[in-house]
């Protein structure tokens, strides 16, 4: 994009939640808002006259939804969106939007919301969608669990689940990654810990349509839960996770504390406590992301004797955490996307 400043069209039904959005964005140095449009219909003649970089995304609209519109675009015209949507009446449209391909999700402003607030969050998730490429998800998944089609047990992974884990970071492009690779998990897997940057306010809605694909079984991460074998836990958004050594495995931790790598959650305090409690009986992977989260963290997962993964750059929405992995030389293993779930059961299987 070189040094011209990032084009935003702002699409959102509400007048007064344009004009904040506007507001919030103009603000900022190095982004544009070059429009603003009421429905899709509006926005698809202004994507067209007005070639902008970054669209901002709400859900319920009237005449097309924001999700319908979503689905099109990604077919014929792929570019970067961020979706603006209300807890109340859309988390869960919201996740289906960041698997369909959206880049990002931002809670939309209400009561007497801060300009100055809203500004930051925004425009770093302009930044980071504007450095993505986009990817069109295709199918859903399965509905249920019911009917994925059961793999064999693997005897390697099952017979020593209790003993081990598997931590996952993502961020950016993130939830439609984490769902390609939970998918082709089978159920013998150890307990896997994810944490994926995601707002406090759609984490639940994130976790539970995990839970409906996959064989594993998904949850939001609770305080003092225990790790189970064939079950994955998502930290919770705002909080962040931590793993710890218990008798007969391990427990989760919930704690708030500041911001790490501009994040909360973060992937690197996930990391780093899986490093400390776990050592060598750990898998990490580092997904898609802007940013270093989860670099550090990493390196220290494989110094402590973990095996590590790393998505390549040609499958990512954005490479940034991976690349930061690789380049810190915390990264055992480099794969596509559709390759990690194999590697990640050949990980353990490799340290029985």
């Amino acid at each position: 994009m070189n040094d011209r400043p990032i084009r935003v069209l702002v699409i959102d039904d509400s007048a007064i939640v344009r004009k904040i959005l506007v507001e919030a964005l103009s603000k900022e140095r190095g982004i544009e808002v070059v429009g603003t449009a009421s429905d899709p219909y509006f926005a698809r003649d202004k994507i067209v006259a007005l070639r902008p970089d970054v669209l901002t995304l709400d859900i319920e609209m009237p005449r097309m939804d924001g999700l319908t519109f979503l689905k099109k675009l990604m077919q014929y015209h792929p570019m970067p969106v961020i979706i603006v949507s209300s807890l109340a009446q859309s988390s869960s449209a919201a996740v289906e939007a960041l698997r369909l391909g959206a880049a990002e999700v931002v809670a939309k402003p209400s009561g007497p919301y801060s300009v100055g607030e809203l500004s930051e969050t925004l425009a770093a998730k302009v930044r980071a969608a504007a450095a993505s490429m986009p990817v069109n998800a295709g199918p859903e998944a399965p509905a249920s669990p019911a009917v994925v089609p059961r793999q064999p047990v693997s005897s390697h992974v099952g017979s020593h689940a209790n003993s081990f884990i598997v931590a996952i970071g993502a961020s950016t492009g993130g939830v439609s990654a984490l769902q390609k690779v939970l998918t082709g998990l089978p159920e013998d897997m150890p307990g896997i810990v994810v944490t994926q940057h995601i707002p406090a306010d759609f984490s639940l809605a994130f976790a539970n349509r995990l839970n409906q694909v996959c064989r594993l079984t998904v949850k939001e991460a609770e305080d003092g839960d225990s790790v189970l074998p064939g079950h994955v836990y998502v930290a919770p958004g705002n909080r962040h996770l931590i793993v710890q050594k218990s008798s007969g495995g391990y427990k989760l931790v919930l704690r708030d504390g500041p911001q790490v790598c501009y994040q909360r959650p973060s992937v690197d305090v996930l990391f780093h406590s899986v490093a400390q409690s776990a050592g060598a009986k750990a898998v990490g992977v580092l997904l898609t992301g802007m940013g270093a989260d989860g670099a550090k963290g990493l390196l220290a997962m494989k110094r402590a004797g973990a095996r590590t993964i790393a998505q390549d750059e040609a499958s990512c929405v954005v490479f940034g955490m991976p690349k930061e992995a690789i380049l810190r030389g915390a990264v055992d293993e480099i794969k596509g996307l559709t390759e990690i779930g194999r590697t990640i059961q050949s990980c353990l299987a490799s340290k029985q």
